[in-house]
């Protein structure tokens, strides 16, 4: 009785082992990549006029291996408008109406940040001076290795005064 006792404690302490009770599994040798997201909130919380400059500060979050190549990478952001209020520029960024008939696209130069400790990618967009005051459509996305994702926020741009 106490040999079947102690066969069964013994199995029991091996499949814990076994089961991943040891030592901590290691992390891959690559490591996490360096990853990008739209933007301090200050960028869309802004009120803008036209003739101003719009600049996206994007979010950067290290990689777990500072050392690792950090992939190619293209941020790109863009307003688009007027719209008379928010509920007609989501319905129109959604597809169930068309957009505005005097939609205008006011576009930041591509950045293609380098991966660098500390660096703070911006993009700047211009908006013109004769941009019609209304909400537009901050539409944000990075590009990688074939594949990318996007977001989109509202930003007001008011008459100049």
């Amino acid at each position: 009785m106490q040999t079947c006792r102690l066969v069964a404690a013994v199995a029991c302490l091996a499949l814990l082992v076994v089961s991943g009770c040891g030592p901590e599994r290691p992390t891959t040798a690559a490591g996490t990549p360096t990853t990008y997201t739209c933007c301090d909130g200050e960028d869309v919380d802004t009120v803008y006029q036209p003739g101003q400059e719009m600049t996206v500060h994007w979010i950067v979050k290290p990689g777990s291996d500072p050392a690792a190549k950090p992939t190619e990478v293209e941020l790109t952001a863009r307003l688009t408008g007027p719209y008379g209020d928010v509920s007609e520029l989501k319905s129109a960024a959604g597809g169930t109406t068309a957009p505005a008939s005097e939609e205008v696209t006011f576009e930041a130069r591509p950045v293609r940040p380098s991966g660098a400790a500390g660096e703070r990618p911006a993009s700047v967009i211009p908006i013109a001076e004769d941009a019609p005051p209304g909400f537009y459509n901050l539409i944000f996305a990075l590009h990688e290795g074939g594949g990318g994702v996007s977001g989109a926020s509202v930003v007001l741009v008011a008459p100049k005064t």
